[in-house]
């Protein structure tokens, strides 16, 4: 006997009739009357009176059904008790700055309404620092934008951000405060990155350096939080990915894209081996991939494209 079988003869009980049950259980009829003689041919005995009107159990029929609804609750249970055991354990994430500020909360949020019994550990910290961590076994998995870095590990490519020109309104001439510029029109604009052990920084250089520009980098401040309050009080301007754009710019700032398909952020998502990890692991980073697709398709992530 299958559960499968008990399932169809429940619902032709339900239904009152083959017909309606295969409806609702979308399956041929034939199949679904050929499912029910068999599991009367294993039972020897026959579980419904079928007639012109319709199907009705009979006196074993009624018999079996009481313990064919006890044996699919205990089958139900049993799935939930599994799953529920599979994905309770601890699991660490490691994320940079202007990705947590997109990406964590609703990544929490649907941490903890589809596998409440898992333990998240989230990390806030520099790309650089995050590839360490993980090159060590510290992280079960992390968001990082340069996978040639790290080794051994499995990697998939989520998204990429465009980058944004983010200063004071009074920094820019009204006019232009909307529209996109070119990397090659930074030379002037004071600016202040991130230091050199950001990746970010990293490939702003080399995008610098392919149009002979020495840019203007007044200040260097690692702390995002801190970097924007820097750049709202109009000391300088800076470059930053969509989503501290989509974060920071309803603080009257005045962001511009930049102009340049070369320079783009890749995001991909690192962990350690699947055979290394967790199934509470594996979930998450199942997780992690549809938030990040949700938060990219409804816009929410500015600027970014996906290529998972």
């Amino acid at each position: 006997m299958e559960l499968r079988q008990f399932r169809y003869f429940l619902k032709v009980v339900e239904c009152g009739s083959l017909g309606k049950a295969a409806l609702e259980l979308d399956v041929g009829t034939s199949a679904l009357s050929q499912q029910i003689s068999k599991l009367e041919n294993e039972l020897a005995t026959r579980l419904l009176n079928r007639t012109s009107t319709g199907a009705l159990p009979t006196s074993a029929g009624i018999a079996f059904m009481h313990h064919a609804q006890l044996a699919i609750r205990q089958a139900e249970q049993a799935a939930m008790a599994a799953q529920k055991e599979r994905t309770s354990g601890y699991v660490s994430i490691g994320m940079p700055p202007t990705t947590a500020t997109v990406l964590a909360l609703p990544l929490i949020r649907a941490i903890r309404e589809n596998y409440p019994h898992i333990h998240l550990h989230i990390i806030e910290m520099l790309s650089g620092h995050l590839e360490n961590m993980l090159n060590t076994r510290q992280l079960d998995l992390a968001i990082l934008f340069h996978k040639e870095t790290v080794h051994r590990w499995s990697t998939k490519a989520l998204l990429d951000e465009e980058l944004f020109l983010i200063s004071s309104p009074e920094d820019l001439n009204a006019s232009g405060a909307l529209s996109p510029v070119h990397i090659k029109n930074l030379a002037d604009i004071k600016l202040i990155m991130p230091s050199g052990q950001h990746g970010l920084r990293t490939s702003l250089m080399a995008a610098f350096e392919r149009y002979n520009i020495h840019p203007n980098i007044i200040m260097e401040i690692d702390g995002l939080t801190l970097l924007m309050d820097t750049v709202h009080q109009g000391f300088g301007a800076t470059i930053q990915p969509g989503a501290a754009a989509a974060r920071f710019g309803k603080n009257g700032l005045s962001i511009r894209r930049i102009e340049d398909n070369q320079l783009i952020r890749r995001n991909y998502l690192v962990s350690l081996p699947d055979d290394d990890l967790s199934p509470s692991a594996l979930a998450a980073r199942a997780t992690i991939i549809k938030v990040a697709k949700d938060l990219v398709n409804s816009g929410i992530w500015s600027g970014a494209n996906w290529i998972g």
